[in-house]
């Protein structure tokens, strides 16, 4: 562990000096949690169309764009200026397709503005779910994810976001505090009056409440 704390500090060190092998390393070593994101956060009506895989691919570029202005002011630790450069893809993908589908369609269809796209209860239970995969517990599978989607819906935004970016990101609670822009003490206090609420659907499904279960710190 302690070797792979040093690699991972040297690799952020030369990114800090306009490295961009060294940028590629670490995005890497960092795609499966990105990829999450964006799977998370693709507009459903988009999943057919577009392959997160492609969009870590454009993001890339992005970031290899942006890497001397990163290198001469690092603003964010290293992980957080990456997601943020991701999701800012992610928006512009949103963007290009979502718009043109409103103009061909000649409909109304809705885009979130004003901040990053965010993961929908459906998605959130998708992903709690997928975890459990005994053949036994797939009769409850539909019921359960009925019950999800209710509890993650009565919920504030702010809270549902908690619980992605803790769980689905694997950011830390100071992490998720940032990005959220929250102070430490009240991002810890959402998430655990996030998952107050799910604990009487998670509990009612064996083997799920171990898959989310953590602390708040």
């Amino acid at each position: 562990m302690g070797d792979e704390s040093t690699s991972a500090d040297e690799l952020i060190r030369r990114v800090g000096e306009g490295d961009e092998e060294a940028l590629g390393e670490l995005f890497g070593a960092h795609r499966e949690r990105l990829k999450r994101l964006v799977r998370l956060r693709l507009d459903r009506r988009l999943q057919r169309r577009v392959d997160p895989s492609d969009v870590l691919q454009e993001a890339y570029l992005d970031l290899a764009k942006k890497l001397p202005a990163y290198a001469s002011k690092p603003s964010l630790p290293f992980f957080l200026w990456v997601r943020l450069v991701v999701v800012e893809r992610l928006i512009r993908i949103h963007r290009t397709h979502l718009d043109a589908a409103a103009r061909d369609a000649g409909r109304e269809v809705s885009l979130h503005r004003g901040g990053e796209p965010r993961a929908d209860s459906a998605s959130i239970a998708a992903q709690l779910l997928g975890r459990v995969t005994s053949a036994s517990r797939a009769a409850v599978r539909a019921e359960r994810r009925v019950q999800l989607e209710a509890t993650l819906d009565a919920m504030d935004p702010v809270d549902r976001e908690v619980i992605v970016l803790r769980h689905f990101e694997e950011l830390s609670n100071d992490e998720a505090a940032s990005v959220l822009g929250l102070s430490k003490a009240a991002a810890s206090k959402r998430y655990v009056r996030a998952m107050l609420k799910l604990k009487v659907v998670l509990a009612n499904t064996p083997g799920l409440a171990d898959t989310v279960d953590g602390g708040a710190g």
